[in-house]
């Protein structure tokens, strides 16, 4: 019995030597055989290894004689450890949040470029579920790559780092103090009388010394300015009378103060904007507030500052009027607080476009950046739907039924069944018929003329022995022009033929058109069965065919767009071998790859770019000789019993 338990002090040491083996021979394999032979369960072994792993790398970080590389080498290591299902899935993510919070950020940099590098293993199912929430906190260290990183790693619809049920960070209390009695403001003046200095308004020390402030600052104006910051803090004691009261109050006396003194150009000169910037050029941003007494004054004058709680009333303003799902039903807000909100949202933005430098500028982004902040409530008041929208079925809309039955009058009584239009006259012309749609069939109802009656006029002035002379023929005028087109589109195949001849008017054009009709419409043939082959056939009429409208057999060799589906459906996969004999150019291909992933919709877009391009010649008997080349014999004698 006391074999069998498991020894946890002598598995992790047996762990952290071979994942010293494991890091000097770069490969996993020591670990992956140290965990077959030591006994116990695999949860045991599991939770021992993970600790040899953070083990091995703490020791690393405390001795500092190790490099990024290594620190990324121990990762791979758990990385390939999980792979083999001998390591928890967080563990490499543990790994990369201690390295991250030992290193310095020049050296984190490296270290990040390593998780960007790996998006494709963090996403993949063994390590997304388990990460993705490591990998959130991990990016609280950088800027700007980490929109791209999440960008990349996350949907654009995930909600795991939305603050969904608008909550606050009621932890963060602005300290200030609160003791009247240790208050130094007031002293200056009193230590000015003593030493016998007076300083007289306007005038300057030394350049260096900062210029005097004008506002008059008292314990009364700094206790309510800070208390402001609670609020701030936490909006919904605004909802409370007696807390809004007091919320009013005090922003009054200080939005007061920030219009009676105004900050010039002076303060914001260049030289001291180039103070207010760091050697690698950045501002200096500090995360809480110094409430120092003595700093008040230099806190007001700045224009940094103005514009930090300006901001944060803008903020507040936006949380009380908005509609949030998850405030309560008691959270809204009166008319007089309505108001009072409107009237100084306009005030601050007033102060916000007078703070220099580029005040306009700053109060219009600000605008802008809340007024787009509108739409992610909006989202997620719904709920956080998906951005990603399911492509549309293509099955043939539903006819929306009858909900009741139309009046007997409507459809008629009697034999007859006469149907009453509305008036006698569209009630007539209704029932002349009793199937108008037959009637529409009828011969008596074809109004367009043969190519034979209508070319007749011209061609016999084409013959030489009549001597028309050109500017006298029909062919000359516009309007003959335009109906002949017309009627030739219809009726003659030469029409869309292709032909290397030039013609430099339209009239050219038709009299070569009426010249090959000379020779192609006898007398007793009608224009309805004129030739289809190639001008130079025969004239004995045994090669002619009649219109589409009489051949049936011509429409049926045209693939059906359901003969597609079926091919589509049965090529699968296989449909680029079926690509190279139908003669599709790459360009294409990468088209349809690029347009579905389904590989019977990407064979469908195959052959339908095939029949695109051939047009009448994509016919069933081209389809099935292409399938034969291909080898897909089967396919293709299916596709011919159709």
């Amino acid at each position: 019995m006391t074999s069998s338990l498991f020894n946890f002090i002598d598995a992790k040491d047996k762990f952290a030597a071979s994942t010293k083996s494991a890091l000097a021979g770069r490969t996993s394999k020591p670990l992956i055989n140290a965990f077959n032979q030591i006994p116990g369960n695999e949860a045991e072994k599991k939770t021992t290894l993970d600790q040899s792993l953070r083990g091995v790398l703490g020791d690393q970080l405390v001795e500092q004689k190790a490099s990024c590389d290594e620190y990324l080498s121990l990762i791979y290591i758990s990385i390939d450890a999980v792979t083999e299902g001998i390591c928890s899935a967080s563990t490499p993510f543990l790994l990369l949040g201690d390295v991250l919070d030992c290193l310095p950020l020049d050296q984190c940099d490296k270290i990040f470029s390593f998780v960007e590098q790996n998006v494709s293993t963090w996403k993949s199912s063994s390590f997304y579920t388990a990460g993705k929430n490591y990998l959130l906190r991990m990016c609280n260290v950088f800027c700007g790559r980490i929109q791209l990183f999440l960008a990349r790693l996350f949907p654009l619809s995930e909600k795991s780092g939305l603050n969904l049920q608008s909550q606050f960070n009621l932890e963060n209390i602005t300290v200030f103090n609160k003791n009247e009695q240790e208050s130094t403001l007031g002293q200056k003046h009193t230590e000015e009388k003593e030493d016998g200095v007076e300083v007289e308004e306007g005038e300057m020390g030394e350049e260096e010394a900062p210029a005097p402030c004008s506002i008059p600052i008292d314990y009364n104006l700094y206790r309510k300015f800070w208390t402001l910051q609670d609020y701030f803090r936490n909006p919904l004691q605004c909802y409370d009378k007696f807390s809004w009261m007091t919320f009013l109050k005090y922003s009054d006396e200080t939005l007061a103060v920030f219009k009676s003194f105004k900050l010039d150009d002076m303060q914001a000169s260049k030289r001291k904007l180039e103070e207010l910037r760091t050697s690698a050029g950045e501002h200096v941003y500090f995360a809480k507030f110094l409430t120092s007494e003595k700093l008040m004054d230099l806190q007001l004058s700045d224009s940094n500052f103005r514009r930090h709680i300006l901001l944060q009333y803008l903020i507040l303003f936006q949380y009380l009027k908005g509609q949030v799902k998850f405030k309560s039903s008691g959270c809204v807000l009166n008319d007089d607080q309505t108001a009072w909100i409107e009237e100084t949202t306009k005030l601050v933005h007033q102060l916000l476009k007078e703070i220099p430098p580029e005040g306009e500028k700053f109060s219009a982004m600000v605008e802008h950046i809340l007024n787009t902040e509108e739409n992610w409530n909006s989202w997620k008041n719904e709920g956080c739907p998906s951005f990603v929208k399911e492509r549309a079925v293509d099955d043939k809309p539903k006819r929306p039924t009858r909900k009741r039955q139309a009046p007997e009058d409507f459809l008629g009584k009697g034999p007859d069944r006469k149907l009453f239009m509305g008036n006698d006259e569209l009630t007539r012309l209704w029932n002349l018929n009793a199937d108008n749609i037959e009637a529409c069939k009828s011969d008596d109802r074809e109004f367009m003329p043969s190519l034979d009656e209508f070319f007749a006029e011209a061609i016999e002035q084409a013959d030489p022995a009549n001597m028309v002379e050109d500017e006298y023929k029909v062919v000359r005028n516009s309007n003959y022009g335009w109906r002949a087109l017309r009627l030739l589109s219809r009726r003659s195949p030469h029409f869309f033929q292709p032909t290397n001849q030039k013609f430099k008017s339209l009239a050219d054009y038709l009299d070569s058109m009426v010249s090959k009709l000379a020779k192609e419409l006898p007398k007793d043939i009608p224009s309805e069965e004129i030739k289809t082959g190639e001008e130079d056939d025969d004239d004995n009429g045994d090669n002619l065919l009649k219109e589409s409208s009489d051949s049936p057999s011509m429409q049926s060799k045209m693939v059906s767009n359901q003969q597609m589906d079926d091919v589509a459906a049965n090529l699968g996969a296989k449909w680029k071998t079926l690509a190279a004999h139908l003669e599709v150019k790459a360009s294409e291909l990468r088209e349809i790859e690029t347009d579905s992933e389904d590989v019977d919709m990407q064979a469908k877009l195959l052959l339908v770019a095939w029949q695109d391009r051939e047009g009448t010649q994509a016919t069933v008997e081209n389809l099935v000789a292409a399938l034969h080349a291909a080898s897909f014999s089967q396919i293709a004698e299916s596709l011919s019993e159709t």
